[in-house]
């Protein structure tokens, strides 16, 4: 009896030792072979009590599209080893609670805590290179003198600022904006001969390619730092961009959110005249449509044609799209004319175009699995049917991060396979016009309850089936409420109807 009591003394005592050994290797400030910090739950708020200036990367690792952000990161700490500021790492995926808890599930993924502050952290720009990194942190701690030259000479893209002088709000307005657009060359001038060529006065903003003037903008009392940066991440691009690898982050980053695609082939006889009037046209919409060129005979661009449902031989043709909610139209003619073009792209502004709506075919034992493949022309079938209570992943087939969540749908569907008034189901977002309002960050995690309403809860929480199986009674309940009184409206309804039939019978009779 004795020496079994020393030996359970003997295997907590060891037990005990492995937990405080794991929480000391938790608490542990390391870096890791890639020269950053890494962060965790248990060792978070010690980093931030050590560094004054701690820039954090939230990334994910299966995220190929964050892969060049993570590259210039790993860089850009390389370089800038020994300054002011220290490096770190967090993995989403590993650190979902501390993720949550820090509000990081949504870009910007980088992140600058400053003096301790854990909950007022300054957003990184989505940076290209490491240069970006470095600019920006150099921008942040400097000051308008900084940027002053006389040389406003230069071979690639230059913004220039003109101002009577540098202590007054505007040249502190242009100062902002440059700090938040690090890609781009600032410059700051008071030679008045260096901006009087191009016929203008002072207190001008000049957006230059090549040393030729694209658009200037005239500063008001009014002008903020966000209109500045509207106006110059336009106009730094060519009234129509051709989509290319080089050019696909500025396009989704820009703040025009209404996109007009012309997909063509460049190698066409027709191509020079339709260029023409697609080109003509964008100079009238530059800070309402964003004109982009996609041509169909670029391998690379494949996931794009795909993605819009455009196959090689309809080229050419135009479709609309706005960036936050994914509805598509299409330009319903085989003109390409400036005047057709102009006319569609008006008649989509004034809303009166009309959505193209698309719909994959629907498979054949789509709703013999636990979890039901859903098409758009069963989605709203589905999803409103009053008798049943339907949670449906919203994803694209290409993302990472929605194919990672296809383990856990199939996991919830088999969790509510004895409840037949709850629907598990998925519709693949790309291939598939959605005409409803929701959140569109995919995955996407949608709850249609059980009512005559067309309502949408989503959800945000965290990718565990236990969560989702409380999310789901919760809202059932809730909806159950919600039937109660829905149901009682309806009938006092159809009792009015009945009441005021009646009514109109004795009128007639009489």
């Amino acid at each position: 009896m004795r020496g079994h009591m020393e030996s359970s003394r003997l295997t907590l005592g060891v037990i005990s030792w492995c937990m405080f050994v794991c929480a000391a290797e938790t608490n542990t400030l390391h870096t890791g072979e890639d020269g950053l910090l890494h962060l965790n739950k248990g060792n978070f708020n010690k980093a931030l009590s050590e560094y004054k200036q701690l820039l954090v990367h939230f990334y994910t690792p299966t995220s190929a599209d964050l892969h060049k952000v993570s590259e210039a990161f790993e860089e850009a700490a390389a370089q800038l080893q020994g300054s002011e500021v220290t490096f770190a790492r967090v993995d989403t995926v590993k650190e979902q609670d501390l993720t949550q808890d820090l509000n990081a599930t949504d870009p910007p993924f980088i992140r600058l805590y400053l003096s301790g502050d854990k909950h007022s952290p300054v957003p990184c720009p989505v940076p290209t290179t490491s240069l970006s990194i470095a600019t920006w942190l150099e921008r942040r701690a400097g000051s308008p003198a900084d940027l002053i030259t006389d040389d406003i000479q230069s071979d690639e893209l230059l913004v220039v600022g003109f101002f009577k002088a540098l202590d007054e709000a505007y040249a502190q307005v242009f100062y902002e904006a440059a700090v938040e657009l690090p890609d781009l060359t600032f410059a700051l001038t008071q030679k008045h001969d260096a901006v009087s060529k191009y016929g203008l006065g002072d207190d001008v903003v000049l957006v230059l390619k090549k040393s030729r003037l694209m658009q200037a903008y005239r500063m008001r009392p009014e002008t903020t730092k966000e209109e500045l940066i509207v106006f110059i991440t336009v106009f730094q691009m060519d009234p129509v961009t051709e989509y290319t690898g080089q050019t696909a982050s500025q396009i989704l980053s820009s703040p025009v959110l209404n996109h007009a695609l012309l997909f063509v082939r460049k190698s066409s006889p027709d191509f020079p005249a339709i260029h023409a009037a697609f080109d003509r046209a964008a100079s009238a919409f530059r800070l309402k449509v964003l004109f982009v060129l996609v041509d169909v005979d670029e391998p690379r661009n494949g996931r794009l044609l795909e993605y819009f449902r455009v196959r090689d031989f309809e080229a050419p043709l135009i479709r609309m799209v706005n960036l936050t909610d994914h509805v598509t139209y299409h330009l319903p003619s085989q003109r390409l004319d400036e005047e057709t073009i102009t006319k569609f792209c008006q008649d989509y502004l004034d809303g009166n175009a009309k959505p193209k709506m698309q719909s994959e075919p629907v498979p054949e034992g789509w709703d013999t699995g636990p979890v039901k493949q859903l098409v758009g022309s069963t989605l709203e079938k589905v999803a409103f049917n009053p008798n049943n209570t339907a949670f449906v992943l919203f994803y694209l087939p290409y993302s990472p991060e929605s194919r990672a969540v296809f383990p856990l749908w199939e996991e919830l569907a088999e969790a509510f396979k004895d409840q037949e008034d709850v629907v598990v189901a998925r519709i693949d977002a790309s291939a598939n016009d959605i005409n409803m309002s929701m959140h569109r960050q995919y995955p996407s995690f949608c709850l249609f309850p059980a009512l005559h309403a067309e309502r949408v809860v989503v959800y945000t929480g965290k990718l565990r089936v236990k969560d989702l199986v409380k999310f789901v009674h919760k809202e059932m309940e809730k909806a159950k409420k919600d039937r109660v009184l829905e149901d009682e409206d309806r009938r006092k309804y159809r009792e009015a109807l009945r009441e005021d039939e009646a009514k109109n019978g004795r009128k007639e009779e009489l």
